[in-house]
C-alpha cells in the first residue's frame, strides 16, 4: 500500500487552483466540482473536490508537504502573496515547519524532516 493521493475541501474551486498552482502544484484535471494537481515529480496527487460543507476543514486532517528547500521556498511564497500562520520554526521532535492555511480552512505545513521523518531516535 502507498499513500499517493490526497482530496481536501474548496469552497470556491478557481481561487483554491489559483493558491495551490502558487504553492507550484501542476494542474492535471479541472472539472466544475474537482480538481487534480501533481506534486513533485508528478508521483504523488493532490485533489479539491467543492464542499459547501467545510465547517470540519481547519480541525480535520492536516496535510504536510516536504520541501528540502523550506526557507527558501517559504521565502518565495511569502514574496508571491501567500500568508503564511507560523514558521520556519524548528520543532522539539527534530523537524522544520511551516504552517499555512488554504482558502477552505485546510491546514497545510510545509516542512523539512530528512531521515527524521521516519528515522527518529525515538523509533519503535
Amino acid at each position: 500500500m502507498k499513500l499517493n493521493q490526497v482530496t481536501a475541501p474548496a469552497r470556491d474551486l478557481a481561487r483554491s487552483i489559483a493558491f495551490y498552482q502558487t504553492l507550484g502544484f501542476t494542474l492535471i484535471v479541472k472539472a466544475d466540482h474537482y480538481a487534480r494537481f501533481e506534486v513533485g515529480d508528478g508521483s504523488d496527487t493532490f485533489s479539491l473536490h467543492v464542499s459547501n460543507d467545510v465547517s470540519g476543514a481547519a480541525n480535520g486532517p492536516h496535510v504536510y508537504f516536504e520541501c528540502d528547500d523550506l526557507d527558501a521556498r517559504v521565502e518565495a511564497l511569502k514574496a508571491k502573496g501567500i500568508v503564511f500562520d507560523s514558521g520556519p520554526v524548528d520543532q522539539s521532535w527534530k523537524w522544520r515547519e511551516a504552517w499555512l492555511t488554504d482558502p477552505a480552512g485546510v491546514k497545510l505545513c510545509l516542512y523539512w524532516a530528512g531521515d527524521m521523518r521516519r528515522y527518529p531516535p525515538w523509533r519503535i
